[in-house]
Formats: C-alpha cells, structure tokens, sequence
C-alpha cells in the first residue's frame, strides 16, 4: 500500500484516492437511488438538495483547511465561491439549451446527470494540463490574468446583447452530418429508424442527446473562463479540482430551483464580470505592492462583496411592483 504515499501532482495518491471515492458515491446516490425513476424535480427538492451539496463542498473545504492549512483552506473556499458563481452563469444557458429543443423537465435531471459526468473528466484534463504548463512556464499567471480582465470587459459590455441557438453554427454543421429526429423518444439519446433515403435502419440522435451535447460544449467554453480564474487564485491542483468539481456537482440540483426565478438575477453577469477584472487584477496588484501572493482572505472577502452586491441589486430591481430589468442574455 505504498503507493498510497507517494505523490501525485503535488498531493499524495490517498488524498485524490479518497476525493474520487466521495464523488462516485454521490453519483451513485444521485441516479441510482434518489433519482431512478424519471420525475419533475420540484423546487422544494432541489433547494434541499443544493443544501446538502453546499454543506458537503463546505465541509470538504473544511477538512483541506484541517489536512493542509489554512491558507490551502481559504484558497479552497475562494476557489469554491468563484467556481460556483461562475457555474451560475450557466444556468442561464442550460434553460436556453432546454428550452431550444423542447426537453421536457422529468427527463432534465438525466441530460445534467451525464453533462456533469463529462464535465468531470474535461476539467480533469484542462486542470492537469494547466497545472503542468504554470509549473513549466509561470509567466502564463500573467497571460491568464489578462485574459480574464479582457473577458471581464467583453461581458459588461455585451451584458444586454442577447443570442438565439438557432443562429448557432455548431448546431447547423450538426445537423448536416447527423441524422437527428423531430421528436423526442422518450429519455433515449439514440434510436434506430429508417433511413429517410434508403429506408434501411439507421441509427438517429434524439433532441436529449443534442441538448446533452450542446451542455458539454457550453462547460468547455465556461471552463476557459473559471480555469484560468481559479488559477489566479492557486496553482495547487488538488485544491483547484476539488473546489471545481465540488461547485459543479451542486449546480445540477440548483438548476431546478433557479431556472424558475432567472429573471430575478438580472444583474449577475455585470457581478460576474466584475469578479473575473478582480481576480485578473490580483496579481499585478500584488506584484505593484510588493505582495509575494495577493492575501487570501482579502480575496475571499472581496470575491464575497462583489458576489453579494449582484445578487442583492438585482432583487432589487426585479422585486415586484417594479419595472422589469433588462433581461440577462443567454
């Protein structure tokens, strides 16, 4: 057993050992338990759950905090807090996604239970990669900064631009080369039917599997904002995959309860634009300051108030008896 010990990207093999552990029994409570049977998910029901998601990733965030430090404690958390709200955003384009192809609400919770699975092996490779090119050349921290305040700018000023999917010309060359039904069948992702053409069977996608699909592209095109945002924050790659995936996991049972009241966050992505400016800023502040790192608790704290701002504006202005806000864009 002593390979146990030994390291695996700076963190010893028991510690992700013990991580993959926990999600796989979670995965397997979520669908093969609590959800076997294909059902709405009531709001009630997923704000229960997305407790017990946040208490879990909390509670891990504690035990970093217990293991390795309270530095590696706080970075988790912080971590945690931008991931989450980054995931947030979304939401917004997963019930665009749903709505697009017409995917019923008791077939949902199984699109994003295997849109979760897929995210967690995409940041797996992302986040591996990223850590081993910073180790290799650390003046990518700077590259990334960058980039994250020129996203930051490009969200404020495109925040009330809003897109349809039809336009979308991934699901155009998709359509070209696949043979995808009209109908949905059932929960099924691909069923067999006659050719159009030649009458033969022929294996055709369903709109759940296209929905699927197009939830995994929008987490790749989100994880090159909240990769390179996380890593502004640490480069330690155990505490920027458990604070990933911890955040995503939640996500899916947030889902049901947010997408009903997704107009009551109106000004989120001008919150979530501002985060990304911060996080971007944090190492040329720290560099300008003779700072070796920008102090952890500041960040969290900041990450908190720019967070809280958002949130409590856009209640505001959506509360009723209000003028309606500027819908957010998918």
């Amino acid at each position: 057993m002593d390979f146990l010990t030994q390291d695996f990207l700076s963190k010893p093999v028991w510690m992700w050992a013990s991580f993959l552990a926990l999600v796989v029994v979670l995965l397997v409570l979520d669908l093969g338990v609590l959800h076997r049977k294909h059902r709405e998910i009531g709001v009630r029901e997923s704000l229960l759950m997305s407790l017990g998601y946040l208490t879990l990733g909390v509670g891990f965030g504690g035990w970093v905090w217990f293991t390795l430090g309270a530095q590696s404690g706080i970075e988790y958390l912080t971590g945690f807090v931008v991931e989450k709200s980054l995931a947030m955003d979304n939401v917004f384009v997963i019930a665009m996604i749903f709505g697009y192809f017409a995917i019923p609400q008791k077939y949902q919770h199984r699109v994003l239970f295997w849109g979760i699975l897929g995210v967690i092996i995409l940041r797996a490779i992302m986040i591996a990669g990223g850590a081993a090119l910073v180790a290799e050349f650390s003046w990518l921290l700077y590259v990334f900064a960058v980039f994250l305040i020129a996203t930051g700018v490009k969200m404020i000023a495109m925040a009330d631009k809003s897109h349809s999917l039809g336009d979308n010309p991934l699901l155009r060359f998709l359509r070209r080369r696949l043979r995808v039904t009209d109908e949905l069948h059932g929960e099924r992702f691909f069923v067999r039917l006659p050719d159009q053409k030649t009458g033969r069977p022929a294996t055709y996608v369903t709109p759940v599997f296209m929905a699927l699909l197009f939830i995994e592209v929008a987490d790749v095109i989100f994880a090159v904002d909240s990769v390179p945002a996380i890593f502004a924050i640490t480069t330690d790659p155990y505490i920027i995959y458990t604070s990933n995936i911890f955040a995503i996991l939640g996500l899916r049972a947030l889902y049901f309860a947010l997408a009903a009241i997704i107009h009551r966050f109106a000004y989120l992505k001008q919150a979530l634009a501002v985060l990304l400016i911060f996080i971007g800023s944090k190492i040329f502040v720290a560099d300008l300051l003779g700072w070796t790192k920008f102090p952890p608790a500041i960040s969290l704290g900041v990450t908190f108030a720019i967070l809280a701002t958002g949130v409590i504006w856009s209640l505001w202005r959506t509360r009723p008896g209000v003028a309606a806000a500027t819908p957010p864009a998918a």
